[in-house]
């Protein structure tokens, strides 16, 4: 498949033509081989964060056996060898996290972990993409959902998802809702979003507009059926077409169809479960022109069990392209379901490539 030479326990790189460079050029977590760096004598994963090295003196490896028979050693900063421990370590963070009524300390953490407190957030973030603090945030506020959607006062809503008190949680309301308290527990009901629509070479796409940004990117055929699954996702907004000013931004995502490489980044306003915006996290880091397995997404966010699971949250995906859902395979790479189609998820793939 790869135009590289293999030499004894390794593969030799052929630069610019192996799409494994690309991932160790974009730092990616999900990617599941480690690199050598011949003028180092260090191997290490491709996220990590040293110094890109020289293409021609790196080579990849199957596992920290095969870089070591090489005759290579472990960064020191990343520890290769700790990964699947550390991933271990951090699932076990997250359900602590998610058990405790309140916020658990840092510290108790990062000892229940066996780490320092400063080499346990390290690891922390470097896995899920935020802090414990910003996990914590991210389960009380799907806590406070859930307990909104089904009926719950907002004062026992809160109580009930661990805040301490009332300011504490309206001092981040907007952020963890995308509205007011009581709008969302009324479905929505006085929250506006406007949207847009233009022709691209998939269809047609609708982008929508709430006050902290883009909620929805929506591919279709035509835009009545685009309008629908909108007023399907926000039952109870107030939805009604956005004036001029905002055409620039529904160019800017046709934009991202077309040419998915040189495109600026949008303000979106992303809604989801905390395990969902882990997974969507780990979708914005897999670069342009590469794909990942559900498993090794899975992997990558610590949850290497949740397979299905990521596939669930890859199908609940309402911001087509800005959340590259579509990147996401089989792990034969064949290429399985996508909630605007298979065919546009094989087209915006070779168009990436």
């Amino acid at each position: 498949m790869f135009p590289n030479c293999y030499v004894g326990s390794f593969i030799v790189v052929s630069p610019v033509t192996d799409p494994r460079w690309q991932s160790i050029v974009a730092r990616d977590a999900a990617a599941s081989f480690l690199y050598s760096v011949k003028s180092t004598g260090v191997y290490c994963l491709p996220s990590c964060a040293a110094r890109l090295p020289r293409p021609e003196n790196v080579a990849f490896h199957a596992s920290c056996d095969d870089a070591e028979r090489a005759g290579f050693r472990p960064c020191k900063r990343y520890q290769p060898r700790e990964a699947p421990r550390n991933a271990t370590l951090i699932a076990e963070a997250c359900r602590a996290i998610e058990a405790a009524e309140t916020e658990p300390a840092l510290n108790d953490l990062a000892a229940r972990a066996g780490l320092s407190t400063f080499h346990f957030q390290r690891v922390f973030k470097k896995a899920m993409g935020m802090t414990p603090k910003q996990y914590a945030k991210a389960r009380r506020a799907a806590r406070v959902r859930n307990a909104l959607t089904a009926g719950a006062a907002v004062t026992d809503a809160v109580y009930e998802a661990g805040f301490q008190s009332n300011s504490r949680f309206y001092e981040d309301a907007g952020a963890m809702l995308g509205m007011k308290p009581r709008a969302f527990r009324l479905g929505g009901a006085s929250e506006t979003i406007r949207y847009a629509s233009a022709a691209c070479s998939l269809g047609r796409v609708l982008a929508a507009q709430s006050d902290r940004g883009i909620c929805a990117i929506l591919i279709g055929d035509d835009e009545e059926a685009l309008v629908n699954e909108l007023r399907e996702q926000f039952p109870k907004a107030a939805i009604g077409r956005a004036s001029d000013d905002f055409e620039a931004s529904v160019r800017a995502v046709a934009a991202m169809i077309e040419e998915p490489r040189g495109v600026r980044d949008l303000p979106l306003d992303i809604r989801g479960t905390a395990f969902q915006q882990r997974v969507w996290t780990a979708l914005r880091r897999i670069p342009v022109g590469s794909t990942a397995s559900y498993a090794e997404v899975a992997k990558s966010i610590g949850a290497p069990r949740s397979v299905r699971a990521v596939a669930r949250a890859c199908a609940s995906n309402a911001l087509a392209v800005a959340i590259p859902c579509h990147r996401v395979v089989r792990g034969d790479g064949a290429l399985s379901g996508y909630r605007w189609g298979v065919e546009r998820k094989r087209a915006l793939l070779e168009r990436e490539k």
